[in-house]
């Protein structure tokens, strides 16, 4: 790697043989500070790909960037990836930015500039000296996803679980094109709270990111899943559930009886959603519109 600092924005890093990171970025770092991109990456690869592409040269750190990498391929890293550089360890927060048009120095001189679409940003998780040349080790981090489907039918095998295989190719649908990891796993519970909650403990113990449970949120005597996921999760999140009833119905007067919840325990986040195929999915494309920034969110980054 090269490691380049500036004591402004809006101008090119300069080399240095070493950085020393620490709990605000880089020391003596224009954009270190108490924030989600203390630290930018870019890739060498890239930038002689924007240097053949413009013919001008281009210097390690005239994008700004802090880390200019050799050998790694940035466009497989993900959000929440981590980046082991020397004796640092950078979680990343962000992917591309907006771009500042004449505040950039580069986007200036040649009006066009690689960070807005391919920079990567991080924040320092462990701090320590980085030397110019040091290796660096990408670290995947898999987004867990959990999907129960509650249903005493479906557990039993008298009746096929179609809600749960719908949310799972929603979620593949949702990530195909987006810089995550996902990892996906489904399991199907009867409605007993004891059962529903016992598997959420299950899965927050395994560090997992989002829990989607299907059935039981009608008003029926065995739909027990909003008192399952009250038990369980520490905060709730009302706003989404209450919007998404408003909105179907207005038009299907039943939907209002849908007793879905959303909820938080630690930081994964948990929604009970009805187990009609239909239902399921309409709610899923409704969530599926926050849930990015709710997850940064529960792992303080700021990313607003």
């Amino acid at each position: 790697v090269s490691v380049n600092i500036s004591t402004e924005k809006g101008i090119p890093k300069h080399p240095v043989p070493e950085i020393t990171l620490d709990a605000r970025g880089i020391a003596g770092d224009a954009h270190a500070g108490n924030w989600h991109r203390q630290v930018s990456v870019l890739s060498r690869e890239l930038i002689d790909g924007f240097q053949q592409q413009m013919d001008r040269t281009v210097g390690n750190g005239e994008f700004a960037e802090n880390i200019t990498t050799g050998g790694l391929d940035l466009r497989t890293v993900g959000l929440m990836d981590r980046l082991r550089i020397g004796q640092a360890e950078l979680e990343v927060t962000q992917i591309g930015k907006e771009c500042h048009g004449d505040a950039c120095a580069i986007f200036r001189e040649v009006g066009k500039c690689v960070m807005p679409k391919e920079g990567i940003f991080c924040k320092v998780l462990k701090g320590g000296a980085v030397q110019a040349g040091d290796s660096i080790e990408h670290l995947p981090r898999p987004l867990k996803m959990f999907i129960v489907t509650a249903s005493d039918r479906a557990s039993v095998g008298t009746y096929e679980d179609r809600s749960g295989p719908a949310v799972e190719t929603l979620f593949t649908e949702f990530f195909a094109d987006k810089r995550w990891h996902p990892a996906i796993r489904r399991q199907i519970v009867p409605d007993e709270i004891s059962t529903i909650t016992g598997a959420l403990e299950s899965f927050v113990a395994e560090n997992g990111d989002i829990a989607v449970i299907t059935g039981g949120t009608g008003i029926g005597p065995r739909d027990v899943t909003p008192e399952a996921v009250h038990a369980f999760c520490e905060k709730t999140i009302p706003g989404i559930m209450e919007a998404i009833r408003v909105r179907y119905g207005a038009g299907k007067p039943n939907a209002l009886l849908s007793r879905s919840v959303a909820g938080v325990k630690g930081t994964m986040l948990v929604y009970a959603i009805p187990g009609s195929v239909r239902a399921a999915r309409e709610y899923m494309e409704e969530i599926l519109k926050t849930m990015e920034h709710a997850i940064l969110m529960l792992h303080r980054v700021d990313a607003h």
